[in-house]
């Protein structure tokens, strides 16, 4: 199933996509649903994942967008 939506950190909107199974999976992160995911802010990627990590969070926000989608979604 996908998701998409946007959040909002600290005053910056990001948004994301977010493929999720029900349950988790070798291909999911740290074998959880999540297999695909990717937030952007500012109109930059800002971590993406596709059954391994392409771009990994390395800002704050980046961090925090990761967070808040593994708790909803993983």
């Amino acid at each position: 199933m996908w998701s998409k939506g946007e959040i909002e950190i600290e005053g910056t909107k990001v948004r994301y996509w977010v493929k999720h199974y029900e349950e988790g999976s070798e291909f999911g992160i740290d074998g959880g649903r999540i297999s695909k995911l990717e937030c952007r802010a500012n109109g930059k990627t800002i971590l993406h994942y596709e059954r391994g990590w392409n771009m990994e969070p390395e800002t704050k926000i980046g961090y925090q967008a990761y967070a808040i989608l593994m708790e909803k979604f993983n």
